[in-house]
């Protein structure tokens, strides 16, 4: 089992940036990708972000793209998201998940472990 907790969320003005963190516990991060989604408002859960059990590859979701990061330490068991430029449309629950990295990158049903969420509000 691997628990992932995620932290660094808040409340913001637009065009600031935030660090977001997914830290695991119980098991290493070290064979699982590990994606971060989100879930706004009213609106379904999306994809935001992926990268590879090595960190050699990395998807992001078109509206991010340019202005999010995802980065991961294994050594720290924990795996950053880099909000740069932030609108009030990326305004959302952040989760982080992970999985063998097999599949798709993009969808979360395919991941296995999931955390509870952090909030990130922008506002104008």
């Amino acid at each position: 089992q691997v628990q992932l907790v995620e932290s660094g969320g808040g409340s913001v003005q637009a065009g600031v940036s935030l660090t977001l963190s997914c830290a695991a516990s119980g098991r290493t991060l070290m064979p699982y990708g590990v994606g971060w989604f989100r879930q706004g408002p009213g609106k379904e859960r999306e994809f935001v972000a992926a990268i590879s059990w090595t960190g050699g590859s990395t998807y992001y979701a078109n509206s991010v793209k340019g202005r999010f990061t995802i980065s991961r330490v294994n050594a720290k068991n924990t795996v950053y998201l880099q909000m740069n430029s932030l609108q009030p449309e990326d305004t959302a629950v952040y989760y982080c998940a992970a999985k063998y990295w097999s599949g798709s990158a993009y969808v979360g049903d395919d991941y296995t472990y999931w955390g509870q969420g952090t909030q990130v509000t922008v506002s104008s």
